[in-house]
């Protein structure tokens, strides 16, 4: 896959995953009316739900990056502080095409780790651990810099953002309708009727659904962006030799979540670099052993 086909299919699947977020919460909001609202209230809570989700997925499409960087406490950090890698992430910027210098955030954190968000090149963030600039050399940081680039470029940063906002937000109102539904029917004389059972299912599969939409961030993109970095620098080893620091890390980066992990140089919820195939079989990354592997290889 080149990298315009990359960026055509982030561009599809984003459309795709936002289509289906409405459709998902419009359903949920159906049966929650026609449970708690009575026959023909589902309709007009669901009209609330389309609204409901189609602000929220414009919203996300905006303002998901500053969302994400709250989530992960990170700080903006000024080029007086971090002249160096401000100049490596200037000379990667020219060398990659990227017009706009994206902004550099610092997140307080000694474990080694990267990601990178916004909605398009022109409103980028890179954003690093303290750790990663205090444990990786200048080769090594400069080749995940490169590799963060790389998903710039690519527009993965804009599906990627984008998913973490959505997916939270199907779980958050499957879980308000999954405990309302076990309220109802354990006060409910009649047990609470098929509908009831029929909500209590979808709350149940929206949390999947949500899953199934991250998993549609095809992990080909981390393959993608490891060797589009290693052409950048013209250095596979400096990449490879960062990722088995990263992937042999013991910190735990303390900000990490489900929510957020697809969005990291490696998910920081798996440390391990000869990690399981159950465990790699769900992981939002390909094995980080192979990722090494294929950069040596070039």
């Amino acid at each position: 896959m080149t990298i315009y086909d990359q960026i055509a299919s982030n561009r599809r699947k984003t459309f795709v995953v936002m289509t289906l977020f409405v459709f998902v919460i419009s359903l949920l909001c159906y049966v929650f009316g026609e449970i708690y609202g009575g026959s023909g209230a589902g309709v007009y809570v669901m009209i609330m739900g389309v609204g409901f989700s189609s602000l929220s997925a414009v919203s996300s499409y905006y303002f998901s990056g500053k969302i994400v960087l709250s989530i992960a406490g990170a700080k903006k950090v000024e080029r007086a502080e971090l002249p160096v890698v401000y100049g490596d992430l200037e000379n990667l910027c020219i060398g990659s095409g990227i017009k706009k210098n994206p902004d550099l955030y610092l997140i307080d954190d000694t474990a080694i780790n990267a990601f990178a968000t916004g909605r398009d090149p022109d409103h980028a963030v890179v954003c690093v651990t303290k750790g990663l600039l205090e444990r990786l050399n200048k080769r090594e940081v400069e080749a995940v810099l490169a590799h963060e680039l790389s998903h710039v470029k690519n527009y993965d940063i804009r599906l990627m953002t984008i998913v973490v906002i959505l997916v939270g937000s199907i779980t958050m109102i499957a879980n308000i309708l999954l405990r309302s539904n076990f309220r109802r029917s354990s006060d409910s004389k009649s047990g609470g009727g098929i509908l009831l059972l029929v909500g209590i299912v979808l709350a149940i599969l929206s949390p999947l659904i949500a899953e199934l939409i991250k998993f549609a961030v095809s992990r080909n993109r981390e393959y993608l962006a490891d060797s589009s970095a290693a052409l950048l620098t013209r250095d596979p080893e400096g990449l490879a030799s960062a990722l088995e620091k990263i992937s042999t890390d013991t910190e735990v980066l303390e900000v990490a979540n489900e929510a957020t992990a697809h969005m990291y140089i490696s998910n920081p919820l798996v440390k391990n670099l000869n990690a399981s195939r159950v465990a790699n079989l769900f992981n939002t990354h390909p094995p980080i052993a192979e990722r090494i592997s294929r950069l040596r290889s070039m």
